[in-house]
């Protein structure tokens, strides 16, 4: 029977989300591709650093202890010689990565496809718009974020933003047009109708059947952190009860930045679909930008 990820969350990572290559990275943007090879060559005894999705990536592995229930997968615009520092990095800190692919500049995205992946994260925004178009939940990894927290080590903690993260930007589109009071208004009158599914519903979806998995102490911990307030709140929770999904830390700011709240979560990811709160937030958590709804037209 041939092999077959079915059933998993699927996660593809570039290798600078999942460590730290900015060195290298500066060495390449000053020179060029092939010299990039030989530093990451001259370097395959050294592993790299942690990056910003590491802490993610290690907690939901751990999943596996039992039985598959994720499999990552590294997807990067790295040549096959730098992929072997990133397979031996993995390894160096007990990674179970199995699988990559490697492009030499050229965009893997379109990968994501055969391996129906829940969520891909990168620090290229092509990449990243390329994956949301094509249905795929995508974030751009702000790799100078700070890095998570180690006092929960087993829960996965997710942040989301709501609209055109979550949700549609349905709400936001009337925000634009029509400002604060027309957005209250509307939502207020259609507090009963779910809103229609943004881009991360699969990945929510995905860990919340992951929470209900068999594993060894590890759980999932979720937090809706949103600029909505009351009476913008209602049509939120009624969405996620239509859904069926279970959120378990709701934060209605009503425009407050959201760094300092995040900052007392402590996730292993935030994601945001405004530029602004994720710089906000990258001071204190790790952060990644989607880029979709009429904010990121």
């Amino acid at each position: 029977m041939p092999t077959s990820l079915d059933g998993q969350l699927v996660v593809a990572i570039s290798s600078r989300a999942l460590f730290d290559f900015e060195e290298e990275n500066q060495h390449f943007e000053a020179t060029n591709d092939r010299a990039y090879m030989r530093l990451q060559l001259e370097r395959l005894e050294r592993a790299a650093k942690p990056g910003v999705a590491f802490s993610l990536v290690n907690k939901l592995l751990a999943f596996n202890a039992r039985t598959p229930q994720v499999e990552v997968v590294i997807l990067s615009r790295n040549d096959p010689v730098s992929g072997m520092r990133v397979f031996r990095s993995a390894q160096h800190y007990g990674l179970a990565v199995q699988r990559g692919v490697f492009t030499r500049g050229e965009s893997p995205w379109r990968y994501l496809r055969p391996l129906n992946a829940h969520l891909f994260l990168s620090t290229n925004e092509a990449d990243v718009r390329s994956a949301l178009g094509a249905g795929v939940p995508a974030a751009r990894v702000y790799p100078h974020s700070a890095r998570a927290s180690s006092e929960h080590p087993n829960e996965v903690r997710i942040a989301f933003d709501g609209d055109a993260v979550l949700f549609s930007d349905e709400a936001e589109q009337v925000f634009a047009s029509g400002g604060l009071d027309a957005f209250q208004a509307h939502e207020r009158d259609h507090s009963a109708t779910p809103l229609a599914a943004g881009p991360f519903k699969p990945l929510l979806e995905a860990l919340q059947r992951l929470r209900h998995a068999s594993a060894q102490g590890m759980r999932i911990r979720t937090a809706l952190v949103t600029a909505r307030s009351a009476p913008a709140h209602e049509r939120a929770i009624r969405t996620l009860m239509d859904w069926d999904v279970e959120i378990d830390e709701a934060m209605f700011l009503g425009g407050l930045p959201k760094g300092e709240f995040l900052r007392e979560f402590e996730p292993d990811f935030f994601f945001d679909d405004q530029t602004g709160h994720i710089q906000n937030a990258a001071e204190h958590v790790p952060s990644g930008h989607v880029a979709a709804g009429i904010r990121n037209a």
